[in-house]
């Protein structure tokens, strides 16, 4: 544990928030799963990283709880205001670019990470009928593997909300 909490340290500056916890720890729920069904995002059914593609919710978990630990981050956005989709955009691209960076510091050893929302990387995603593009590359996101993003934050003593006009987006780092 010495080599992570070193990089826990090394990361500090890049992101806003970070806690570790295991695994076992980690809320999962059919809820999530079921809000992502409605599919306010529009990417439910469409890509590989969403459902249903990502599988079943007792499949993430298992992917999930085949680790020990994970390391949950943050980073956190100025909006215009609350309407200010640009800056969500904006944000979310910086928050991925932020992953990017962290995991380029990630100790060598075996990992699975999750960023925020769906992948983005092709303009249309072969789902269903051919495999993914860019396996090494896209990421699930924590919700869409059915993770209680709110009751995580809330375990791990990091804000979902930081105020105002702001949006906080959510990476985690399996080990």
């Amino acid at each position: 544990m010495e080599r992570i909490d070193a990089f826990m340290e090394e990361i500090k500056p890049l992101v806003h928030e970070l806690a570790l916890l295991d695994t076992k720890d980690i809320p999962f729920s059919e809820e999530v799963v079921a809000a992502c069904a409605r599919n306010a995002c529009g990417c439910y059914g469409k890509t590989w990283q969403c459902p249903p593609g990502v599988g079943t919710l007792a499949e993430r978990m298992r992917i999930c709880r085949a680790f020990d630990h994970a390391i949950v981050f943050t980073t956190r956005h100025a909006l215009d205001d609350s309407f200010d989709i640009d800056g969500w955009a904006r944000g979310r691209e910086v928050h991925e670019k932020t992953t990017d960076c962290v995991l380029e510091l990630f100790p060598p050893m075996k990992h699975l990470a999750f960023s925020a929302e769906g992948c983005h990387l092709c303009k249309a995603c072969t789902y269903p009928d051919a495999p993914c593009r860019f396996p090494d590359r896209a990421r699930v996101s924590v919700e869409a593997n059915g993770i209680f993003v709110v009751e995580l934050a809330r375990m791990c003593g990091i804000r979902y909300h930081n105020g105002k006009n702001t949006v906080t987006y959510f990476s985690m780092i399996l080990f």
